[in-house]
């Protein structure tokens, strides 16, 4: 097996630092003092994205691209645009529940402090990488390195986001309107997350139907189901004649309350809308053009 010694690149070194960054945030936050299921979830972040950032490295090192069983033109932006929710999402988390309000002033402080700066510095790496491979105008790339590509991974993201917020506590069962929300976050989940791993397995071939017309076409219903759920969700939550839920300004647990929760979900459920939006409008272009 040929050693490949990579040429020096803007792209590589972002990666090591991404790789850097990342082991050491969690590391240091390994001897923090932290614990539960907040600091758990840190940690997945941070070494999800070390271990895949060390198998991008490794898989281009050895030059083992064509043997790899995905695309390889579609997972190493797929897996760094990831990575940078992932991070990004740890660096509020992290802090906001193990710095903030948190009686903590020893060693532990710092090691948390220092994780919070390497996981911000880890999720700049990532972001760098994946605007070094990004397509560009006139470029040929894979899917995944395209805009509706790049839409698809923040559009599972957010709605990852969401189940976290309304599984715990659940609220969505008190009303039929906030059972159509659910469902239209699990049905759009479901599909992009699928589109991204048809993409990323390069198995689009395969599909019965031409898969541009298909994007435009799961793009346009995506608008129309978000758009309505993010018009009912607020309504059937904070509406005096269909939810009793109010804010509660004597919440002492740690973390959001459930009015705040709430509130995260009509934001986030809008932020969805607006990612559709733009995915709609990317891929009747691309259809448009490819005609």
């Amino acid at each position: 097996m040929a050693l490949v010694v990579p040429v020096p690149s803007r792209l590589l070194w972002a990666r090591l630092a991404a790789l850097v960054f990342a082991c050491v945030a969690f590391s240091v936050a390994h001897g923090s003092g932290a614990n539960g299921g907040m600091y758990d979830w840190c940690m997945f972040c941070w070494v999800f994205s070390f271990a895949g950032t060390l198998l991008v490295l490794l898989v281009e090192l050895l030059g083992l691209q064509s043997l790899s069983p995905v695309s390889w033109t579609n997972f190493p932006i797929t897996f760094a645009c990831y990575a940078a929710l992932f991070c990004l999402c740890a660096s509020f988390i992290f802090p906001f529940h193990f710095i903030k309000d948190t009686n903590v002033y020893d060693k532990s402080r710092n090691h948390r402090i220092a994780s919070t700066v390497f996981s911000c510095l880890a999720t700049f790496a990532y972001v760098v990488e994946v605007s070094l491979t990004r397509a560009r105008p006139g470029e040929v790339a894979g899917y995944m390195a395209t805009v509706p590509g790049l839409l698809k991974v923040f559009e599972t993201f957010v709605a990852s986001v969401i189940f976290v917020f309304i599984s715990n506590p659940i609220s969505y069962t008190y009303h039929d309107a906030l059972k159509w929300c659910m469902a239209v976050y699990c049905i759009c989940f479901i599909i992009s997350a699928a589109i991204v791993m048809l993409c990323v397995g390069e198995c689009t071939g395969f599909l019965p139907f031409p898969f541009s017309r298909f994007l435009s076409a799961y793009a346009l219903l995506a608008v129309v189901m978000y758009l309505t759920a993010t018009i009912i969700w607020p309504v059937f939550q904070f509406d005096s004649h269909y939810s009793t839920v109010k804010r509660d300004y004597h919440c002492l647990s740690r973390g959001l309350c459930l009015w705040e929760k709430l509130v995260t979900i009509a934001v986030l459920t809008a932020v969805n809308f607006l990612l559709y939006l733009a995915d709609l409008a990317y891929s009747a272009r691309l259809v448009f053009v490819s005609t």
